[in-house]
């Protein structure tokens, strides 16, 4: 039987604009962009004005930063509500940004960005098929020689703490993330409860996880070769306890 992925369930209820950004305001804080971008500056070498494809943009938080010190950015999402709050914020900061609503899988540059970033995990909602046409449309979009950002969980050290229920509160509101985890699929099923101003709203979908054989082998078939990783933003080393992987690959 198929798994859940971005063909089947209602990406717009799951990934509404308005929970993600009550929900996650406090975790994506000015502090973290700050360092995140500080992380792109130096390893992507970005010293001079360099045209980067940003896949999964959401509501602008590093193409913003990123064009606000003279870059020229194209910022990609299916969101709606993600892709107009985008292009509010850049026309409040005067910047000239070109967010694009587009599905990560229909992505059609040639050899147009400098760079490029998939950032946030953002990347596994798809079949494996889907998430390598993913990243064979990323290399594609990049020059020769091009470099790309890639982050996402490592499966290695998610299942060692893995939680069955997370939840966070905001006030009086809710967003309960009921996990299961398929070790035939590699996919994590999230049967999620919202509640928001007394109204519950139930959502489920999956996201495929990879370890790092896995990832280096994708990455490979997409076009690309491994040239860093690190466990975090820091640069700490990445380990089997790693939390996430934090890619730098090469357009062969």
């Amino acid at each position: 039987m198929e798994d859940k992925n971005m063909n089947e369930f209602d990406c717009e209820s799951v990934f509404d604009p308005q929970d993600y950004m009550y929900f996650y305001g406090n975790v994506l804080t000015e502090e973290r962009t700050e360092s995140e971008i500080q992380f792109l500056i130096e390893e992507l070498g970005l010293t001079k004005s360099m045209s980067i494809l940003d896949v999964g943009c959401g509501f602008g938080r590093h193409s913003i930063k990123l064009a606000k010190i003279g870059h020229h950015v194209t910022g990609i999402d299916r969101m709606d509500g993600f892709i107009t709050a985008a292009r509010k914020r850049a026309d409040y900061e005067g910047l000239k940004i070109n967010f694009i609503k587009k599905d990560m899988r229909h992505v059609e540059f040639n050899e147009e960005f400098d760079r490029a970033l998939l950032l946030f995990t953002a990347f596994g909602y798809f079949s494996d098929d889907e998430n390598l046409e993913v990243l064979q449309n990323i290399s594609k979009a990049l020059v020769p020689d091009g470099l790309f950002c890639f982050d996402i969980f490592n499966r290695d050290a998610f299942l060692k703490d893995f939680l069955p229920y997370n939840v966070q509160e905001i006030r009086q509101d809710l967003m309960i993330d009921r996990n299961t985890f398929d070790p035939k699929t590699g996919r994590l099923v999230d049967d999620r409860i919202v509640i928001r101003n007394g109204i519950r709203k139930d959502v489920s979908f999956s996201i495929r996880l990879y370890d790092y054989n896995e990832i280096e082998r994708m990455i490979g078939l997409g076009g690309m070769k491994i040239d860093k990783i690190y466990g975090d933003w820091d640069k700490s080393p990445f380990t089997k306890d790693s939390k996430g992987m934090k890619i730098i690959a090469k357009k062969l």
